[in-house]
């Protein structure tokens, strides 16, 4: 039973390579490598190179796993979870706007609490295989029940199939989709734990005034103290992202004005 999650490892780590490697070989939407995973953290000059660097990674990692039984490779499953797990925590922190990358130009939704849920199964996943007697091709031939309740566990906890009905419905990238109504975003943004932490420390309960950048609306409030208090929410996905900002009132009129890009 201790092989029963190396078909999925295996083919997480296959996905996620031919993923990146798709995404930069067409270059995906303007701007997308700029906001997806390891890239965000590198010069723009080397975004492409640290995507492909972590694909040859995971190519290396699913060819060893398949292959052979050796530890070096198991183990290094897992510090290669972990490790997504520890950037994808730091991209929440410093980069809220980007995504994981995890499967290249797909996985452009901020970072949320389901991916970062996810590497945090993988590398569950990847520990319990450390010590499966038998390689990973043994295990695709015969995979178990166990594979089945894994395949479930990471397709709730992949928001990427959500963007990928979406763009098959719509055909076309959310910065150039029709974004909801305002009224249900406003909604959506109410909903969040984001607005229930901060609601009480605003003036009024509607904005007083809201625009939309990209795949992005956002909402403006005021505090009591007359700074501003700018809410963001993410135009796609049954549980958008939500985040906030304060401008202090103190430098209004001291920030650089910035001409707005719309879908």
């Amino acid at each position: 039973m201790l092989e029963s999650q190396l078909p999925l490892l295996i083919a997480l780590l296959l996905l996620g390579m031919v993923a990146k490697l798709i995404t930069v070989r067409t270059g995906g939407e303007p701007g997308s490598l700029s906001r997806l995973g390891p890239a965000v953290l590198v010069p723009g000059r080397m975004q492409a190179i640290a995507l492909l660097i972590c694909a040859a990674g995971e190519l290396f990692l699913a060819v060893g796993l398949l292959v052979t039984t050796h530890p070096f490779f198991r183990w290094g499953t897992v510090a290669f979870f972990a490790l997504s797990t520890y950037v994808l925590l730091e991209l929440r922190r410093r980069r809220p706007d980007a995504g994981c990358g995890c499967f290249g130009e797909v996985s452009s939704a901020p970072v949320g609490l389901r991916s970062i849920g996810r590497t945090v199964a993988l590398t569950g996943m990847a520990g319990l295989s450390v010590w499966a007697p038998v390689p990973g091709w043994g295990a695709v031939a015969h995979p178990s029940w166990l594979t089945v309740a894994g395949v479930a566990v990471l397709a709730l906890l992949s928001p990427e199939i959500e963007e990928l009905i979406d763009r098959v419905r719509f055909r076309a990238p959310c910065e150039q989709r029709r974004g909801p109504a305002e009224s249900v975003t406003l909604a959506r943004l109410r909903s969040s734990g984001t607005w229930r932490a901060h609601a009480g420390e605003l003036t009024s309960a509607e904005p007083y005034d809201s625009w939309r950048e990209l795949c992005w609306r956002f909402y403006a409030f005021r505090n009591h103290d007359a700074d501003d208090v700018v809410f963001a929410v993410y135009l796609s996905g049954r549980r958008p992202a939500v985040r906030m900002a304060v401008v202090s009132a103190a430098d209004n009129g001291t920030l650089p004005e910035y001409t707005p890009v719309s879908a």
